[in-house]
């Protein structure tokens, strides 16, 4: 199977049904399949060959959709790029994988030209609505002046896209995942029970990062309805499931906690919301209890997972947060492997740990990565015997249920006791003041690390470092509460994916310091 499978089944068994909305614009699936044959052929045009890299610098939009599509149809390989990095981050991913070929839409098209003058023969294409800048061809005029093309019809193995990491724990690589392992995915969820073809399914998160892929190429898969819009907004989020009457959509927590914090929120009608996937990082048990207070009719569904697990690995499904399996406290974890994945955890030997016991969460299936692009030494590093070792910190109880504590490299050690921070934003983010928080370990010339919060506030709520610290202490042990906090109004530095970046929360207390734990 390819990612184009879904496109050509739609197209025999539904093709007048709805493919995409955006804003005022309305495609059949019909009208999808000749526009994306027609941009395969543009891109082939371009002197793009099987194999070779096109890369896409844009918000969401139904031609961002078209284009994930192109890409497959025309046998190149996607490389979507982040729409939050600089000019010199994305010129190093453009450098790395050696793109020819670039789109960008009107908020990157200078970005675009900047690009086009520091890398050589790099060609153009403009995405988005207007006049065409200078230098660049016209997506529009492209589909119209060319005849459709025939499918590829790339192999299971073949290449499919590079997926530049989040950047979280040091300088990006790229992902390289083939048609099957984004297929193996899109169906393990399909057979979960996620995004069936009756979803309309709203694409709120950014089109470049995979936890927005996690739903998409299943909804290409199964022949669903995509509702786009540019980005997420509360309110731009509240109006389009009002207006498109949508079903289903992905959103990572701090989209949750912006959404239902929303003061408005009440003035939409969200009657036709019944399910909501969440991922990326983890969420507070005072958030998740907000969006469900919010949001009564709504099923929250946890997927974890990385990128180079194509990408969920674990689901935690909607009866886990509620009734018995909240009585048991699985609603903090991250679920069970999905269909086709085996999770182990281990010790920093790769050997298994006992049950309860804190390790690097592994994963096998045929979902696991291709490898780094052009990394085979960090490849083999990740990925041993099969199994992709995540760098994420959990444990396993009895039942096969996955505990995500830490990110391995965000645990804190503090006077030889470990500190996750995981645990202390979870008991941070229940006081009522806390609309946001980050824990992160900080220099201490007694205990080599000290526990160190920096807080958002509410609009309006007060609270002093005091309250929060002797609060902590009423949820969890002395020692893992901050030593100290700081609470701000600025908003907290987030990856594209909506992750908070701790690396650049870390940076000001460790610029002249060797850490003095490993």
């Amino acid at each position: 199977m390819n990612i184009t499978h879904g496109l050509r089944r739609a197209l025999q068994i539904n093709r007048n049904g709805l493919a995409i909305v955006y804003g005022e614009r309305r495609k059949t699936w019909s009208e999808i399949g000749d526009r994306v044959a027609r941009l395969a052929a543009a891109i082939r045009a371009t002197g793009a060959q099987p194999g070779d890299r096109v890369a896409v610098l844009s918000m969401n939009s139904d031609r961002y959709l078209e284009l994930y599509l192109a890409a497959g149809w025309s046998g190149t390989v996607i490389v979507p790029l982040n729409i939050r990095w600089s000019a010199l981050e994305n010129e190093d991913a453009m450098r790395d994988c050696r793109a020819g070929l670039l789109f960008v839409d009107k908020a990157f098209a200078q970005v675009g030209t900047v690009l086009a003058k520091a890398i050589a023969g790099l060609k153009l294409v403009y995405v988005d609505d207007g006049e065409t800048p200078a230098g660049m061809d016209s997506y529009e005029t492209l589909i119209e002046r060319t005849a459709p093309m025939p499918d590829a019809m790339r192999q299971g193995s073949d290449l499919c896209g590079i997926f530049y990491t989040g950047g979280t724990t040091g300088r990006s690589k790229g992902v390289m995942l083939s048609h099957g392992n984004l297929m193996v995915n899109a169906l393990n969820a399909l057979g979960e029970g996620l995004w069936p073809a009756t979803s309309v399914y709203l694409h709120a998160a950014p089109m470049f990062h995979l936890a927005n892929g996690a739903a998409m190429y299943s909804i290409l898969l199964s022949g669903g309805s995509n509702v786009v819009i540019q980005g997420f907004t509360p309110d731009g989020v509240a109006a389009a499931i009002q207006r498109d009457r949508v079903t289903d959509t992905l959103l990572v927590p701090t989209m949750i906690q912006m959404f239902v914090d929303h003061p408005k929120i009440g003035d939409y009608d969200l009657s036709s919301l019944k399910g909501i996937a969440y991922g990326a990082s983890p969420i507070s048990d005072a958030v998740m209890s907000r969006a469900m207070k919010a949001l009564p009719n709504v099923q929250f569904t946890q997927a974890y997972g990385m990128t180079e697990l194509s990408p969920i690995a674990t689901l935690l499904h909607w009866k886990e947060h509620v009734g018995e399996g909240r009585a048991k406290g699985r609603h903090r974890g991250a679920g069970r492997a999905t269909f086709g994945c085996e999770v182990k955890i281990v010790d920093a030997d790769d050997r298994n740990v006992p049950t309860g016991t804190v390790g690097e969460i592994a994963v096998r299936g045929d979902n696991v990565m291709m490898g780094y692009w052009e990394r085979p030494e960090e490849t083999a590093k990740s990925v041993i015997d099969g199994w992709m070792h995540t760098g994420d910190g959990g444990y396993m109880d009895e039942d096969g249920f996955i505990y995500v504590v830490d990110r391995v490299k965000d645990m804190i050690i503090s006077g030889g006791e470990n500190v996750y921070s995981a645990e202390v934003e979870n008991a941070l983010a229940q006081h009522p003041a806390v609309a946001q928080c980050a824990v992160i370990g900080i220099p201490s010339e007694r205990w080599g690390e000290q526990v160190h919060a920096i807080v958002v506030a509410k609009p309006g709520a007060k609270a002093t470092p005091e309250e929060l610290m002797e609060f902590c202490k009423t949820l969890i042990a002395g020692y893992k509460c901050p030593r100290s906090v700081e609470v701000t109004e600025t908003p907290m530095p987030l990856s594209g994916a909506g992750k908070i970046l701790k690396r650049e929360l870390r940076k000001p207390f460790w610029e002249d310091k060797t850490r003095s734990v490993n």
